[in-house]
Formats: structure tokens, sequence, C-alpha cells
């Protein structure tokens, strides 16, 4: 009996508790009164009344909604075509403080590179001991050699890289039809998550050329010169070619009505393609990318790819594609560039000349990703989501389609304590205004500067670990929290292979897979 007693005190003995808070599922809403026991950096039990010990660190949330800890899928810390952007320290810092506490950023690839284990290890290098937040590799396929594919590709899988992303556009990182071909084949066999940028090189080559030839290359003109069109195409394209190769995609930063129902058409034939977008293609117009009185460069702050598009419907779109589930996954595209800096934004500077096509492609957006969806997340009339979609787009799915299933994105018993407390509503006399002043990324603007958001995260905790508190600190992590994500093969979220292609035999495939 005694020995009963020790184990089940050991086992009851909580590190910490979360109590007096509405925590939020993937699924449901829970009733009030559901407590979250933590040991060991694991969430350990959900129940009222969970038992204290006088070790047991108790967090009262004050009435506050509580999710799980964000997964930003699609963030760019320290790459080298972005020198004057995050790296791991400033970037990582910037997301916990908007209430993300895993980041998969990207190992890229050169075009002349003949292996991707060496970017790889120079990643880890640039992320060990330098994050506040966890973190995981995609790569990103420039030159994808048969030898790599058959060699390196199983040795990176086992090591928790389980995801790469493929470029149809720009050309030091794309690929023709043939090399999306194979390596849509290898993710076949070897089971890896296959991310696209899907944008048409040779259309918005062709603008480029004779928007230059005609004067017109302002920055506002880098709208013009990737229409949507551009994009449709693309995905089209890309969608057929995986429906071919019975491979789940997911398209990346997706910015098109179109090229978001042929995503959705897709979906309704139970293809497992799946889609993302980003904040800016919710909030921003191209009109952000021309100039002021005062700076008529300051639209570069803007430029991204896909760009901001023209037309307030576009932005609509976008938002009915989070609403009806065309949308898997809702991450930030974090790739920016110093804005004041030459070797920023002001590399398409050059005395009064303007080049919006040396202009590093990107925006901030770790920090506020989450604060800008939650607000427009709840019950209200007003409310464009459930609090539950929120949870699936920032969180739960991400971490399904990358391979932290059971670790990351849900508060459950098992899964790291990852976990955010936000602000009950009635403590915020007025809404939070985003301000620069009071962001955490390593560069000199945000997009959304002066926009307000409905609440902010008040403190975020990283396994069980307290890294944020708005109101006693800020930041009070440390950069050597982050570890490295083993991740294993990411699960199918929207649709199933198998299926046959219309216009082929049954069983057609067998002949050449």
């Amino acid at each position: 009996m005694g020995e009963y007693r020790r184990e089940s005190e050991e086992f009851m003995g909580f590190d910490l508790i979360v109590t007096n808070g509405i925590i939020v599922t993937a699924s449901e809403v829970l009733s009030p009164g559901i407590e979250i026991g933590v040991k060991n950096g694991k969430i350990s039990c959900l129940g009222m009344f969970l038992p204290r010990s006088d070790s047991t660190l108790v967090v009262d949330a004050r009435g506050g909604y509580i999710t799980p800890g964000g997964v930003d899928s699609h963030v760019h810390f320290a790459q080298d075509n972005s020198p004057t952007g995050d790296n791991f320290t400033t970037g990582s810092r910037s997301s916990i403080a908007g209430g993300t506490t895993t980041v998969i950023a990207f190992a890229s690839q050169n075009k002349t590179e003949t292996t991707v284990i060496r970017c790889v290890e120079e990643y880890h290098t640039r992320a060990k001991d330098q994050s506040y937040c966890d973190y995981g590799f995609h790569l990103i396929l420039s030159n994808p050699t048969p030898e790599i594919m058959a060699m390196e590709m199983p040795f990176l899988i086992e090591q928790g890289i389980t995801s790469v992303k493929l470029y149809m556009t720009y050309e030091p990182r794309k690929l023709g039809d043939a090399q999306l071909l194979d390596v849509l084949m290898s993710a076949r066999t070897l089971g890896f998550t296959t991310m696209v940028h899907a944008e048409n090189s040779d259309i918005i080559s062709l603008i480029s050329t004779r928007l230059e030839a005609s004067g017109h290359t302002e920055p506002y003109f880098h709208a013009i010169s990737r229409p949507q069109i551009a994009e449709n195409e693309a995905t089209y394209r890309i969608i057929s070619l995986a429906e071919l190769t019975d491979v789940p995609i997911l398209i990346v930063h997706m910015s098109s009505e179109i090229a978001m129902k042929h995503v959705r058409k897709a979906q309704t034939r139970m293809l497992p393609i799946h889609a993302e977008t980003c904040p800016q293609y919710l909030f921003l117009l191209s009109e952000r990318l021309k100039g002021t009185h005062e700076d008529a460069f300051e639209g570069a702050k803007c430029v991204c790819s896909p760009p901001l598009r023209h037309d307030p419907k576009d932005l609509e779109a976008m938002w009915t594609g989070i609403a009806n589930g065309t949308f898997t996954v809702f991450s930030s595209d974090h790739a920016p560039s110093t804005y004041g800096h030459s070797g920023g934004k002001k590399l398409g500077l050059k005395g009064d000349v303007m080049r919006y096509r040396d202009i590093p492609n990107g925006v901030p957006g770790v920090e506020t990703r989450l604060p800008l969806l939650f607000s427009y997340a709840g019950r209200e009339k007003d409310s464009r989501l459930s609090l539950q979609r929120f949870v699936q787009l920032t969180s739960s799915d991400p971490a399904k389609l990358y391979g932290l299933e059971g670790m990351k994105g849900s508060i459950a018993v098992g899964h790291d304590a990852d976990i955010v407390i936000w602000y009950n509503e009635k403590e915020l006399k007025d809404r939070v205004t985003i301000r620069q002043s009071e962001l955490h990324h390593g560069v000199d603007y945000t997009p959304f500067e002066g926009m307000e958001v409905k609440n902010w995260p008040r403190l975020t905790f990283l396994r069980g670990k307290k890294v944020w508190d708005r109101d006693n600190g800020g930041i009070v992590g440390d950069v050597r929290d982050g570890k490295f994500l083993k991740r294993g093969k990411g699960k199918i979220v929207v649709g199933r292979t198998g299926g046959e292609v219309n216009g082929m035999l049954g069983g057609e495939r067998n002949y050449w897979c």
C-alpha cells in the first residue's frame, strides 16, 4: 500500500497547472474549469481540481482563451539570400512573442551543389543554441540529382527532415516539369511532404522584360509583373502533375481566387492537394507598393511573391478559403529584409533609379501571424472563422502535415506543453495596435504598422517553461531553449491517394510506377 501511494504521489506531482481559462482545441472549446497539468514538459492531464504540491507552479489564465503554441511551418531565418533579415535568434524571439512555439525554416540547396548534406549541416550550425523556440527544417531542392534523391533523401528522412520545397519560378531555384515529376516520383516512394511555390516563370519573365524596356521599374510594378494568371496556370499544372503521380502536395502562399478554386475543385475530387495562405494576402493590397510623398521607394517594404493583389475582392476570396477549409495551413512566410540597409530592400534603389527586380522579396510576419487571425476568430457576428478553425490552421494541421502530430499543435495528453494564454478581453480597455517599436524581430519595419488587433498572447509556454510574459518583462525565455525537432513523415490532411486519373485506364500507372 505504501509503495502504491509513493507512485501515485510521484505521478500527480505536476510541475505546472494552468487554471481558470477556456481551452480551445481543433475540435472543441472545452468547458470552463478544466485545468492543464504539466509534468516534465509534457501535458500529462486535463481535468478539474487537479492536485497541487508545494513545487507546483499554478498559472491563472484569468478567464482568457488557451490555445496550443503556434506552429509556423513557413519561415525564412538565416537565409543567404537575405543577409539583412532575421537570424534564428531574432526570428525565434519574435516567434514566441507572438505565441508561436514551433517554426520550420528552410535549408537551401544552391543550383550548383550536387549534395544537400552540406547545406543541412550548415543550417544546423546556424540554429543550434540560438533559438528561443523549437524548430525544424524543410529542404529547398534546386538541383535534385538522381544521386541525391536515391542516397541522400532517405538519410535526411531518417534524420527528421521529411519535407521539401520546390520552386516553379526564380531562376536560381526553379525546376522544369521533368524535374518536378522526378521529385514527385521520389516523394511517392519515400513519403516526404512536397511544398510548391506555384507561379509561371516564363509569364513573369516576359512581362518583367517588357516593363523594364518601357521604364516601369518602380516597386508597384512588381505586382504588375506577376499577374494572377501566372499563379493560376502554375497551380493547375502542379495539381495535374501531382494527380498523375498520385502524390500529396501543398501549394504555398496562395493569393489568387482562381488558383484557389483549382485547389478546391481538386479537393472535391478527393485529391490530396493542400494549400497555404498568409496574412499579407488577407489584409494588404497592391496600393501598398506605391511610394509616399515622403519616400517614393517605401513600397519596397511590401514586395513579396506572389505579390499583393489589386482588389478587395481578392482579400475576400482568401478569407473564403480560410473559412471553408480550402486552406490547410496559415503561415507567415516570414522573409524580411531590413528596409534602411543598402544590402536589404534598398538593393532596388540605385541613386534615384528604382528597380523592383532587385528588391529582395518577402515581408516580416512571424510575430503578428496569430494575433491578426485571432482577431477574426470566435463566436461574434463579425467573426470569420471559429476558434477551433483558428487552432486547425495555425497549430494542429501544420503539425499533422509536417510530421509533428502527437508532439506539437494540440492541447492533449502526451503532447509537448506548448501553451498560449490570451488576455481575457474584458481586461483590455482598448484593442492592441501593432507597432514596429514593440515587435521583436530583427528588421526595421512591419507591413502591418498601425493595424489594430483585438488580443495578444499574454503568456507563452514552451514545453512547460514560460518564455513570454507580456506584462512582466516580455521575453523571459533563453536563447538556448529551442531544440531541433526530428519529424516523422507527414500525414495527408485533405483527400487521399490511390485515385485514378480521368482518361487513364484503371491501373494504368502500374505499367510505369
